[in-house]
């Protein structure tokens, strides 16, 4: 197994590229930029995968028997306010992936989100319809849209609210949010309306490992267990790492206006990870205890 990973630079890649390499396989890891990787002696190339030529010579080059199209625009009000840079990346790129996939015969595993449901009833099974609200879940969608329809070998990873850390990650997440605002005695307004199954990224890394590895075709729903609201998570963050609750208040979705619409209620059902993939999350706290240990 040859292995291309794009998006190597964020959370998902850096841990991705860490047990890709604890694992002793061949791997290319590729990203915007210089490398930011903390794993050591590991080919990086940099690479835009919005640039259809680049990303067909670089496939062409390396041969990968499997790639891992972590690469995207995830800020989801970013994505309703400069809506051509999130379809270049979140669509147009996955469509230059689908056909270098093909040259080499390559197994391509794609990210997607729970944000391709309009949160009316979730939480999630791998059949239920997408139905969008904002237009990060559009263009996730309009992805997807695009393998479903390929002739490739593929395998769509949905997954939910991705939390941990890396020291090389740039980007935040709600319990690096909520940890950081706490430690900094800023007070916060969480939301308590809307349900998510929050999802420990070393999980997420596992879950996409086991999918090449077992060449899992189709779409996996790959998450957390626990069906928690921001509100939730940030209590039990706080709890765990022993900061003042009391500058946490409850706020919901009306008060808490943002650019891009939420849906209310998503978080996914992972019983066929479990059964084809042998996928076991851990709890939410859990997850807190692992990414602590990253920092001792």
């Amino acid at each position: 197994m040859r292995i291309l990973i794009t998006g190597a630079n964020g959370l998902l890649g850096q841990k991705l590229v860490q047990l890709v390499a604890e694992k002793g396989i061949s791997m290319l890891a590729s990203s915007q930029g210089p490398s930011r990787i903390q794993t050591p002696n590991v080919q990086y190339l940099p690479l835009d995968i919005t640039q259809k030529e680049k990303v067909l010579q670089t496939v062409k080059e390396y041969g990968p028997s499997v790639i891992i199209n972590t690469a995207a625009m995830t800020n989801v009000d970013q994505c309703e306010t400069e809506r051509k840079q999130c379809w270049e990346l979140n669509v147009m790129a996955v469509a230059h992936l689908i056909e270098a996939a093909a040259q080499v015969n390559a197994h391509l595993i794609h990210l997607s989100t729970d944000f391709i449901f309009d949160g009316a009833s979730g939480p999630y099974d791998e059949e239920a319809q997408p139905n969008p609200v904002n237009f990060y879940g559009q263009s996730k969608w309009a992805a997807e849209k695009l393998i479903l329809e390929s002739k490739i070998k593929w395998s769509i990873v949905r997954t939910v609210l991705v939390y941990g850390a890396t020291p090389g990650s740039s980007r935040s997440n709600i319990m690096l949010w909520v940890k950081r605002n706490l430690e900094s005695g800023n007070p916060i307004r969480v939301v308590a309306d809307q349900f998510r199954t929050p999802t420990l990224v070393e999980d997420l890394a596992a879950g996409c490992y086991l999918i090449a590895e077992k060449s899992a075709e189709g779409i996996f729903n790959i998450s957390g267990k626990d069906l928690l609201t921001p509100y939730d998570i940030a209590m039990v963050t706080a709890r765990y790492f022993s900061l003042d609750e009391s500058l946490i208040t409850k706020t919901d979705s009306q008060e808490f206006k943002q650019p891009a619409q939420r849906p209310l209620r998503t978080g996914f059902i992972i019983e066929k990870a479990k059964r084809i993939l042998g996928y076991q999350p851990h709890s939410f706290e859990e997850g807190l205890a692992i990414t602590a240990s990253n920092w001792e």
